[in-house]
């Protein structure tokens, strides 16, 4: 009896942890242009096996001075700003990694880069953790959570395979921009160190490199594995910024929205504000319509994004920046706000 007793209250604890591991804080996935199970079919190996490519799940951290010894000020980086935190988390370590799981105040969370699609997306990720599976769809790629074993391609941040399949992740907003721009706006920030327990050279890109552009990331260059749709608008590699919705994708055209400074945009169901952040290089969207729009001189961008008293009401949504191929891959029916269309 006393072993049954021990035995039913160690797989009692065993399911708790289980249950606890996966606790993803998970909603409706936003835009999905096919069944989950068509991107897996698509899906085909990367190279490098599952954690091959192994992700940062215990994060040492420096001071921006000491930033300032490892990055030039035009290094790509990407940046979050959460719970009063800054962080930036430098390109040429994400490039060997591609996922760095972090805790900033009291959000678990997960910093995703994809050298292949220039992508990069943050998610609270609860108490589980990201892996990289090794697994690409439209060369996105495909992560795993380590508490349900469910895959996950980044861009689409919804389950495509495993209990959660067509899930989706709660997206957090990261900005793809320099270190120099980034320490401009945040001068407190913290830095991602090279002091990651593993031995890599992050002073080299095996891509290539943004400053200038070159190797694999040169625009109008060809993307190494198949996708599921094609678009020849814009070079294959240019960036756009994307936001999505369960209502549809709106690529925006940087250059016209730089022109522009402000944008407008209705779907049919929702109305959609779209602001350039020239400092940082960014876009920020909102869902909802101020009575008046807002003039671009107006609008002041704080450690949090825009500050203006007609944003008050509307809904902050996430955007990212991204290769124009990889976009229309995953959303081949996005509307492009470029002036033209």
């Amino acid at each position: 009896m006393q072993l049954i007793s021990r035995m039913a209250l160690t797989l009692a604890f065993a399911g708790s942890a289980m249950a606890h591991a996966d606790s993803l804080p998970l909603h409706d996935a936003q835009l999905m242009a096919h069944p989950p199970d068509k991107y897996w079919d698509e899906s085909l190996s990367g190279g490098p096996p599952k954690d091959g490519i192994p992700s940062i799940d215990d994060p040492d951290w420096w001071t921006a001075e000491r930033g300032n010894d490892f990055l030039s000020p035009d290094d790509r980086i990407i940046g979050v700003f959460l719970n009063g935190e800054a962080r930036a988390y430098p390109q040429r370590i994400l490039v060997w990694h591609e996922i760095v799981n972090d805790t900033i105040g009291d959000d678990a969370v997960s910093v995703t880069y994809c050298p292949l699609t220039g992508t990069a997306l943050g998610f609270l990720r609860g108490a589980n953790e990201f892996g990289v599976s090794g697994r690409l769809v439209n060369s996105n790629l495909i992560m795993y959570d380590r508490g349900s074993d469910t895959y996950w391609p980044q861009i689409l941040a919804a389950g495509i395979r495993g209990p959660h399949s067509g899930e989706g992740l709660t997206q957090i907003r990261v900005v793809w921009t320099t270190w120099d721009r980034w320490q401009a706006r945040h001068p407190e920030t913290r830095v991602l160190s090279d002091n990651t327990g593993y031995v890599r050279n992050y002073r080299r890109d095996p891509y290539g490199s943004y400053t200038p552009l070159s190797g694999y990331y040169v625009p109008d260059s060809f993307p190494i594995f198949p996708v599921m749709h094609r678009d020849e608008r814009y070079p294959a590699k240019e960036e756009i910024f994307g936001f999505r919705t369960s209502s549809g994708a709106v690529a925006v055209d940087m250059d016209h929205l730089s022109e522009q400074g402000v944008l407008t945009h209705d779907d049919g169901s929702a109305s959609y504000l779209i602001l350039h952040d020239a400092e940082l290089g960014t876009a920020w969207v909102f869902r909802g319509m101020p009575d008046t729009v807002p003039d671009s001189d107006s609008i002041h961008f704080g450690p949090a994004g825009p500050e203006h008293p007609a944003l008050g009401d509307l809904e902050p949504i996430h955007g990212f920046e991204a290769m124009w191929f990889a976009w229309y891959a995953f959303y081949p029916d996005t509307v492009v706000l470029d002036g033209e269309s």
